[in-house]
């Protein structure tokens, strides 16, 4: 491996802002000294990259993606080797995807299927955590064995019931062994049961268009349902990490947990903080795009969480990358929005949103940093070999342009879907090169990654509760 040099950028962490310049050997991180320092100016190597009036950032980790995710009849429109590619365009170095449990069948068995969906096809580095669709003695048993080979969180469902869904009884057994042995509950907390009745309530009375799928599953379904995972976390003595947060009934639920000193955590995505209900009811079966669980929410609700993750009340924002195209997926739910697959696009769009965010007064720089790269890393175990720029870390590193211009589109985003979320947005703000174990896999905006470079990373458990 060539010996890399970035000079003449800021290069900004959680921790600290500092004009540096970054030098890389074997896949690591090796050294930072000032640019203008005699250290820096006594470094050769075979490449330099100039990186002035650039920022010099960590790869983002994005902790929440759903690569070939199987779901209502049909599959995520990503494949692991085009999902990791567009998350590289995008400043993304490391994905944490789901490998999902099938109902009556071993986590080995899920697992071992994940893994070979994205052995060899990864751009870039990529870990597991895993969904449990069916809590019993031997899927408890096994939650040890995983958690010792680096697969060391689990998800669990209190919606979707007869699919992934887990009962109150099943959700304590699952916190009480990840209380003994490490593991970190993840929940997807809506009460699904009672969506389900308003759900067929909605249908009955012909209520079928996309905007009802947000009307259904409603803010207090959400708030109910992360404060009952809260108390069922109390009881087991677990830590609880809440999954796409959207409502501001449900950070205050998190809110008032912290303040008790609970271990519990929230994470929140783009979409609840740069789209909403008006998205959800764009005419002529547009608003099927919106679709995702838990759905698009009012747009007052975004304050409240753009307060919550200055706080620390949300710790991570994630994508929840789960694309289906318009045509031929979403359009499954035409007449029945209960039949739109649940899932959006952003793995490519999640460090420049929030960028953006930057630029609007919303968070700080080095905030910014913490919620896409510092923490995730460090909630599941991957830190400090992912998520900071530091001698000793792994070389994911990002020559950020925080002056271009770009406009979000269809037309020049590389996920595998054909529509933008975001279509004509305007951002401040662009990834120019792409360090992946210091392999170069974006120069210039141009792609000079391969599928198959990425690799399989064992995570240790959160660091957050040692």
């Amino acid at each position: 491996m060539p010996r890399t040099v970035i000079r003449g950028g800021l290069v900004i962490t959680a921790a600290e802002e500092t004009h540096a310049d970054v030098l890389i050997e074997d896949e690591k991180i090796v050294a930072l000294a000032a640019s203008d320092s005699e250290c820096a100016r006594g470094w050769t190597a075979d490449r330099t990259l100039d990186a002035t009036g650039k920022y010099v950032i960590p790869g983002g980790v994005d902790p929440h993606t759903h690569m070939e995710m199987p779901f209502g009849g049909t599959f995520a429109a990503d494949t692991f080797e085009t999902g990791t590619r567009a998350a590289a365009w995008g400043g993304t170095t490391t994905i944490v995807d789901f490998a999902i449990q099938t109902k009556g069948h071993a986590l080995r068995e899920g697992l071992d299927a994940w893994h070979l969906k994205a052995s060899g096809n990864c751009a870039i580095d990529y870990g597991f955590h895993m969904i449990l669709s069916d809590v019993d003695q031997g899927s408890l048993k096994e939650m040890d064995l995983l958690v010792e080979e680096g697969v060391s969180s689990f998800k669990l469902f209190m919606a979707y019931p007869g699919v992934f869904y887990s009962d109150d009884g099943q959700i304590l057994r699952a916190m009480q062994r990840g209380a003994a042995n490490g593991g970190l509950i993840m929940m997807h907390a809506e009460n699904g049961i009672a969506i389900d009745v308003l759900v067929e309530q909605a249908l009955a009375e012909g209520r079928t268009d996309p905007r009802y799928h947000g009307e259904v599953r409603k803010a207090l379904l959400e708030s109910e349902a992360t404060h009952r995972a809260i108390q069922l976390a109390r009881v087991a003595g677990a830590p609880l990490y809440v999954v796409h947060v959207s409502a501001e009934e449900a950070v205050a639920e998190l809110t008032q947990a912290r303040d008790k000193g609970l271990p519990v955590f929230g994470e929140t995505c783009p979409q609840y903080l740069f789209l909403s209900t008006d998205n959800l009811a764009e005419p002529d079966f547009e608003g099927a795009k919106y679709v995702c669980s838990t759905p698009l929410r009012p747009r007052e609700h975004q304050a409240a969480l753009w307060r919550g993750l200055r706080t620390n009340d949300l710790q991570v924002v994630s994508t929840d990358h789960c694309p289906f195209c318009f045509t031929g997926q979403k359009e499954l739910g035409r007449g029945d929005f209960s039949k739109i697959p649940n899932g959006m696009p952003g793995v490519e769009h999640r460090m420049d949103l929030l960028h953006q965010a930057v630029v609007d007064g919303h968070i700080s720089r080095r905030r910014w940093i913490e919620i896409a790269c510092a923490t995730p890393a460090r909630m599941f175990g991957l830190y400090p070999k992912k998520g900071t720029i530091a001698p000793g870390a792994d070389a994911d590193v990002v020559i950020y342009d925080p002056a271009a211009e770009q406009t979000l589109s269809v037309e020049t985003h590389h996920m595998n879907v054909d529509y933008s979320a975001y279509e004509g947005k305007q951002i401040t703000g662009q990834v120019q090169t792409v360090l992946s174990r210091g392999t170069t896999v974006i120069d210039q905006r141009e792609y000079t990654g391969r599928a198959g470079h990425g690799r399989y990373v064992p995570r240790a458990t959160c660091q957050y509760l040692s």
